[in-house]
């Protein structure tokens, strides 16, 4: 299997966005090291530095999600410098977890900001730079809270929830402009999302970010005939049915 995903990864390229977070950094890792040309994308300019001090040949480009010319001056920022793109990886994402009726407004409005209105701008624009060569590859891990409920996760749920349905409603528009689009349910993952998460949590008994992301690269390895559509792997001791 790791012959068969660095055959299809050479020479790729990639754009990850969120690159900087836990799931980010490790599809970031697993495609350099297949032979992908990486362009790594997020708001946090430290961050971005170190990626590009552990991989030297990632390029970075400091980007807000929420804000739809910076997406799609990112887009063009790929275009510019490599001329072409073949696989979106949207790893961005922003949790508060709070009981309902103990969220702002302002908490709301952050999660529907990057968590949908985010996950819309990256896939559309993707779309429309995918289009033009009839094929290419977007992946949006949203989570398992995208298709489940759970207490103190009212707006993120909301969220994630959006994000699916428009996935999904994309997904059907471009499929026959041969881009494929995949949703991950990905859930319990050990990143440093629950540093501040006001939840008891056992983080051992997590999934870790490389196993994560070493789903994400065996969906980008598939076979071009094959649609990965959706993938749900979460942890023994957190199971969602």
């Amino acid at each position: 299997m790791l012959t068969e995903i660095i055959t299809a990864m050479q020479g790729k390229i990639a754009l990850v966005v969120g690159a900087t977070g836990g799931i980010g950094g490790a599809v970031t890792q697993e495609l350099v090291q297949a032979g992908a040309k990486v362009v790594a994308a997020g708001r946090n300019h430290d961050r971005l530095a170190q990626l590009v001090q552990k991989y030297p040949s990632v390029y970075p480009v400091a980007t807000d999600i929420t804000d739809f010319q910076q997406v799609h001056t990112l887009f063009q920022a790929v275009s510019d410098r490599y001329g072409s793109l073949d696989m979106v990886i949207n790893c961005a994402g922003a949790g508060i977890m709070k009981q309902f009726n103990k969220l702002e407004p302002a908490d709301l409005d952050w999660m529907v900001d990057v968590n949908l209105k985010g996950c819309f701008y990256v896939t559309q624009t993707a779309c429309q730079f995918l289009k033009e060569k009839r094929s290419g590859h977007i992946c949006n891990v949203i989570g398992i809270l995208g298709k489940h409920s759970m207490p103190m996760a009212t707006a993120y749920c909301a969220s994630k929830f959006g994000a699916v349905g428009l996935t999904k409603c994309i997904a059907e528009e471009v499929k026959r402009l041969g881009i494929k689009i995949t949703i991950f349910y990905l859930g319990g993952v050990d990143t440093p999302f629950w540093d501040h998460a006001n939840l008891k949590v056992d983080r051992a008994k997590m999934l870790s970010p490389q196993q994560a992301a070493r789903s994400i690269m065996f969906a980008l390895s598939c076979d071009p005939v094959a649609v990965p559509m959706e993938i749900n792997i979460q942890p023994e001791s957190h199971l969602f049915f």
